[in-house]
């Protein structure tokens, strides 16, 4: 309400470039046990996404070394696999990573449990406890005729693949069906291995669009048609069974105004057909249990999730925590992060041989906001918020490095200086009296 808002994430890719150097990296001291060393007891998670990460890191800082299974090749989940380098360059992943090696956390990389190894065999070898966090890694269907067609692509697998060999050649017309951030990630990859044309085609309106306005902007800023208010009736494919195009109905709306629920409407005589020679659906992830749960208690909720405490991750079968999208549905990164952060506090806790209680003395972080309506501020130097300059990489929209430059220390100072300070508690009394609180904003 007052200024732009301080650009964090410039600032974390500054400190981040750091962890690229062995000189500037920073690897934390770990807490170790004084009467014995580091802690004996055997954790393991499964999944090295970044909540998987995220649990190992904070278990090894606290003196555990646990150990991370995961069926790819390589750790980092989606943030590996599903975010194109023009945003996260992999350098940067590797770096983090070693750190967490560093720490001492073993990844056991192209290992699938429930496949290569059953969570009761790692019981028998003497695991104490788990933690899933296997993420989102199936793709979700619109349920039309010829979807699953040669040429049509679920999101997941084609950013792992497009990943995999960025220097790979598309003909002819590409359309994704979508209008999420997973979606425009789609059509700014596809864009960079030269179709004729990206078109995006997406149920909700241009203003409900589920992707951030700075996504749309620069995917259109590469060419990216948009078709806001339509939805896939059928997939057209030629003689040989591939496809060759795709029929879209006008959708009228998306959400029921009686019980808010997702429940799109269609007017199945307005449709428009589109030339395709490749399809991406981009419209929602699912999860791939396989055997992974077989043998444990674990229940589901929500149909595939599976029901766990909310605060502490904690399922059914007590020694399986469970966290990131796999628990959630899809979410930002920073989101897995969090949870993996809070999860090894639970396993901690679970393992610990003198019988500590979940929840007892844990801040459960209910915040309430400060009403920012009814805020002064006396005076605040209105600096302008700092962007970083723009490498001149050569044919932009068909590049995967990443074009915007770290920012110099300076250029940190001077943007962390725009912080408001506002994580204080105040008190006044003369309008407060006896029950006086404290609020807090941060």
């Amino acid at each position: 309400t007052i200024d732009q808002p301080v650009s964090i994430d410039e600032v974390k890719k500054f400190l981040a470039e750091r962890d690229l150097h062995a000189e500037t990296r920073y690897v934390p001291k770990k807490l170790i046990n004084n009467l014995t060393g580091e802690w004996k007891q055997k954790i393991a998670i499964i999944g090295a996404g970044p909540a998987g990460l995220s649990c190992a890191y904070y278990l090894a800082e606290r003196g555990y070394s646990p150990t991370v299974f995961e069926k790819n090749e390589k750790p980092g989940g989606m943030m590996t696999y599903g975010i194109p380098s023009y945003k996260l360059q992999k350098d940067v992943i590797d770096a983090e990573i070693d750190i967490i090696r560093q720490l001492g956390v073993e990844i056991r990389c192209g290992v699938e449990v429930g496949k290569d190894i059953t969570i009761q065999e790692l019981k028998d070898q003497g695991y104490q406890a788990f933690y899933i966090a296997i993420g989102c890694q199936g793709g979700r269907l619109p349920g039309v005729a010829n979807e699953t067609a040669e040429g049509t692509d679920i999101a997941v697998h084609f950013l792992k693949e497009a990943l995999s060999n960025p220097n790979q050649k598309y003909e002819g017309d590409v359309v994704v069906v979508g209008g999420g951030n997973v979606a425009i990630d789609c059509a700014r990859t596809a864009h960079r291995f030269y179709p004729d044309s990206v078109s995006m085609f997406c149920l909700e309106s241009r203003e409900t669009m589920p992707a951030s306005r700075q996504e749309i902007a620069e995917a259109e800023e590469e060419d990216v048609k948009i078709h806001a208010g339509w939805g896939p009736k059928e997939v057209l494919v030629d003689e040989k069974g591939h496809v060759n195009g795709i029929v879209f109905k006008r959708c009228l709306s998306t959400i029921d105004p009686e019980t808010g629920a997702f429940s799109p409407k269609y007017d199945e005589e307005e449709t428009m057909t589109v030339k395709a020679d490749r399809i991406i659906f981009a419209i929602g992830q699912s999860i791939i249990w396989g055997d992974l749960l077989k043998d444990t208690g674990v229940t589901f909720s929500r149909g595939a999730y599976p029901a766990a405490d909310r605060f502490t991750y904690q399922t059914e079968d007590e020694a399986i925590f469970v966290g990131g999208d796999v628990f959630t549905g899809p979410k930002f990164v920073i989101n897995a992060i969090g949870q993996g952060h809070e999860a090894a506090e639970s396993l901690i806790r679970y393992v610990s041989e003198y019988n500590v209680p979940q929840t007892t003395g844990r801040d459960r972080r209910f915040f309430k906001p400060l009403d920012t309506d009814n805020i002064t501020v006396p005076s605040y130097d209105h600096a302008g918020r700092q962007e970083p300059e723009v490498e001149n990489i050569k044919d932009p929209g068909h590049s995967f490095a990443d074009p915007r430059k770290i920012f110099t220390e300076e250029q940190v100072k001077t943007e962390c200086s725009r912080c408001l300070s506002c994580g204080v508690n105040v008190v006044d009394v003369t309008i407060a009296g006896e029950s006086a609180g404290s609020a807090c904003v941060s």
